[in-house]
């Protein structure tokens, strides 16, 4: 793990961090952590994904924040929340338990995106929290696929125990390269937000942090488990998403039948909360009026 020093310092990285007057820091679980909160009203959890932060909700947040108490960790070893030894789901998810804990906070509502989501729905498995609503923003929900299964964990694993790996990465983290990786996703980013992500990627301890959470990341049990699961989902997909194809959210709802519902947004990539956060806003305001939350 690197030094804490190659961790993102709130006062340098965070000096005009996105919704910055709700950011605080919360010891629970032997963590530091970063967490926003505005608003208030019944409760709504977001969780961001791999290699993100809060900055991911800079549209979200202010809009849910009208009806909802709403609740953004950085996840650990992200933005500015310190790492987990061993990052894998099942940790992850006990140490947000602690978090909620410390927090007295229960949510109403739960959004997860991308392995966000995973975390939110093992927690909701294990009985640690009981949402009325589970919200899936393009979801990673399942393993990947036949070798890529095995191969991707392999790999950032071998990336992740090589020290100087995150440092190469962050010097190499420019502009360009950004915009790269967005694209990739099939997002179209303002430049806030790819800025943001540039000044993340420009650190090697979140860097470290996303590569570790990828190389002890396991979705077989919960694949195994996501039947048993008893929680109103709506899975909101982007259709451009070229990192968890859009079939998955699919699949997953043929799957569960009538208690998960799915919403395409064409156009719209992996990122899609963060290129129509009003959008989406909207979608998730709707499912927790369906349930009886407002």
């Amino acid at each position: 793990m690197p030094p804490s020093d190659d961790r993102p310092a709130f006062a340098r990285e965070g000096r005009d961090w996105p919704n910055r007057e709700a950011s605080r820091f919360v010891a629970a679980g032997g963590l530091t952590w970063h967490v926003q909160e505005a608003g208030a009203g019944p409760v709504l959890l977001l969780l961001h994904g791999t290699g993100a932060a809060t900055h991911s909700w800079r549209g979200l947040l202010p809009r849910l924040a009208r009806e909802f108490r709403v609740i953004a960790p950085d996840l650990p070893g992200h933005g500015f929340t310190d790492p987990l030894p061993t990052p894998s789901l099942p940790r992850m998810a006990r140490a947000l338990a602690d978090l909620l804990r410390i927090l007295d906070a229960t949510p109403d509502v739960a959004v997860g995106h991308s392995a966000g989501a995973a975390i939110l729905a093992r927690l909701c498995l294990d009985g640690a929290v009981a949402p009325r609503l589970l919200v899936g923003l393009n979801a990673a929900l399942k393993p990947f696929p036949g070798m890529a299964g095995f191969l991707f964990p392999a790999m950032a694993r071998a990336l992740f125990l090589n020290p100087v790996t995150p440092r190469v990465f962050a010097w190499s983290a420019d502009r360009a390269a950004v915009e790269r990786l967005i694209g990739g996703t099939g997002s179209t980013l303002e430049r806030t937000g790819l800025d943001l992500y540039r000044r993340l990627f420009q650190s090697p301890g979140h860097v470290a942090g996303a590569l570790g959470m990828m190389a002890n990341w396991d979705l077989t049990a919960l694949d195994r488990d996501l039947p048993r699961l008893r929680t109103p989902l709506l899975l909101i997909v982007g259709g451009q998403d070229r990192t968890i194809a859009p079939d998955v959210s699919f699949g997953l709802a043929d799957r569960l039948g009538g208690r998960a519902r799915v919403e395409l947004l064409r156009g719209l990539g992996h990122l899609a909360h963060e290129e129509k956060p009003e959008l989406v806003a909207g979608l998730i305001r709707a499912g927790a009026e369906r349930e009886g939350v407002v």
